[in-house]
């Protein structure tokens, strides 16, 4: 299928070792873990199955030049040297953004400005025609990170961030990414072998992630767009060859997943979406009050959720945590309860120890993902010390 070539997929913070497991799995070359990134070699076919197939990627960048950079002049010169004819045409669109960790350069946006004054320059001198900035669907979307010294000039083979799966119509005031529900939903074990609830679902991100895992259903088969396909090499038979050994994968499901939601609105929407992502079959949704709800029948059952933490949304924080702890012990025998929050505070207040505390980090508000254990044959709910 081609020649194999270096690419680096970002991820969140607390996600590498997963991202490194799914690359694996997939059968990726050389993998190797860094900060919120993971490297590995692949040819072409694989570039399009990891963008397609990657839960935990946001983005997977394939490197072409790296060099050492000593000044503004010197980046533009090194820029305009490279030979772009080979990946845009002159009368095509470009769009570059920059990421900096250097005391020599500050301003990612002047670095990214830079760089496409160098690209349009080589283009207009050459043959007299210059590609125009698009910066929403360019035919060609550059990345630059200077670290020091060292600039790393990448294609971004995905475009928009691949925690847009495509299955979303409606979200809430707060709705979860998709790249980390289907983090924290692996990192709490799930294997699609009970019953699975997320009892605050809000507009249903986590149940559709969970369904996915357990039907091994490629996370990005609905996305409209990937930045290669507009590519000079774009090869659409290899990717639909590509696309259906990913669905010959899929397996099936025989337990629930369950959705409740105390406003009207959400269970709504979390509906459409799931319907829009062709999971209703698997997913059941009810306009319910978690507190006022019980665990029925005595199945083992895997809870991953993401309560409110108070940054948007009017609530007496410590009564509701205390609420959750309460109803857990209560009502919920026979449960592993796993859920994220930022609100460390309130967090003291669930009244149960937890058996799991995983740092992680939602947009920039530093959380804990945290599990607790409850046993059955006890209404009490004895929990994990």
């Amino acid at each position: 299928m081609g020649d194999n070539f270096n690419m680096v997929a970002k991820t969140l913070f607390g996600f590498e070792e997963l991202l490194e497991k799914e690359l694996t799995q997939l059968g990726a070359q050389h993998v190797k873990k860094g900060v919120r990134s993971v490297s590995f070699v692949g040819d072409k076919g694989f570039m399009y199955k990891a963008n397609l197939g990657l839960r935990t990627a946001i983005k997977i960048l394939k490197p072409i030049h790296t060099f050492r950079v000593t000044s503004e002049k010197d980046l533009y010169n090194k820029i305009y040297d490279m030979e772009w004819e080979n990946y845009l045409k002159p009368t095509g669109s470009l769009a570059i953004d920059a990421t900096i960790h250097s005391q020599l350069f500050t301003h990612s946006l002047f670095i990214a400005q830079k760089t496409k004054d160098a690209i349009v320059d080589r283009f207009r001198e050459k043959t007299g025609q210059r590609p125009n900035v698009d910066l929403k669907f360019p035919d060609l979307k550059i990345n630059i990170r200077i670290d020091r010294q060292e600039c790393t000039v990448s294609l971004d083979t995905s475009g928009e961030s691949l925690h847009k799966r495509g299955y979303k119509l409606a979200t809430n005031i707060a709705p979860i990414n998709e790249v980390l529900a289907a983090g924290l939903i692996i990192l709490s074990g799930w294997d699609g072998q009970c019953d699975f609830m997320d009892p605050m679902c809000g507009s249903g991100t986590m149940l559709i992630e969970a369904a996915m895992i357990a039907c091994n259903i490629p996370p990005n088969l609905m996305r409209k767009e990937f930045a290669f396909e507009r590519w000079q090499d774009w090869d659409v038979e290899l990717f639909e060859k590509i696309e259906e050994s990913l669905l010959k994968k899929t397996r099936d499901f025989h337990h629930k997943i369950i959705g409740y939601d105390k406003a009207p609105s959400a269970t709504t929407k979390a509906r459409e979406n799931i319907k829009n992502a062709q999971l209703d079959d698997f997913i059941t949704v009810k306009h319910e009050d978690f507190f006022k709800t019980q665990k029925g029948g005595h199945e083992k059952l895997h809870m991953v959720f993401n309560p409110p933490y108070g940054e948007r949304l009017d609530i007496d924080m410590e009564a509701f945590y205390k609420n959750i702890g309460d109803t857990l012990k209560q009502n919920y025998p026979g449960t592993d309860a796993w859920f994220i929050t930022s609100n460390l505070d309130a967090l003291k207040h669930v009244g149960l120890r937890p058996s799991r505390k995983i740092h992680l980090f939602n947009a920039k508000l530093e959380s804990r993902l945290v599990k607790y254990v409850m046993y059955e044959g006890s209404k009490k709910g004895k929990y994990m010390k």
